[in-house]
């Protein structure tokens, strides 16, 4: 995290920009938290923090942390927007979504991959990029939407 950390502030000294105490906490909590995280619940983790700092403060980060490479929006299908923390992180990784709880996982298959290439360049293409969500049920026990949980 720490490198995130600087990396982002020497970032935000190229481009001009200063660095607020109330910036610093937003990225911090959300380089320490690494996860896909929407604008909603990082406020809610950042106010326990600081609880002054207000939506508009933690939107405008967020998005300053897109703008500088250190985050992708993404959309899996529930409605908000989640950001994901990029910095030295593999840029192909793949996700995978519970349907039922949303929690989502990150993985990186090489054989998957491979497999893609092939298939692109039998049929005379160069993948540029690639995007795979699998979206599936959870069979983890312990998610609060398996069948174990209902009705307990």
């Amino acid at each position: 995290m720490a490198e995130a950390m600087e990396a982002f502030s020497e970032r935000l000294q190229e481009a001009g920009l200063k660095s607020t105490k109330q910036r610093d906490v937003i990225v911090e909590r959300f380089f320490w938290l690494d996860k896909h995280i929407s604008a909603d619940e990082l406020l809610e983790d950042v106010r326990e923090h600081q609880p002054r700092i207000g939506y508009a403060t933690v939107y405008r980060t967020l998005k300053l942390l897109v703008e500088q490479g250190f985050a992708l929006p993404k959309d899996f299908g529930d409605g908000q927007t989640r950001y994901d923390p990029i910095h030295n992180q593999d840029p192909q990784h793949d996700h995978l979504i519970c349907v039922d709880c949303r929690k989502i996982i990150e993985f990186n298959d090489e054989g998957l991959n491979e497999r893609i290439q092939a298939i692109a360049e039998k049929m005379q293409y160069q993948v540029r990029r690639k995007k795979i969500e699998l979206y599936a049920e959870c069979q983890i026990p312990a998610c609060p939407s398996h069948p174990d949980h209902q009705g307990a």
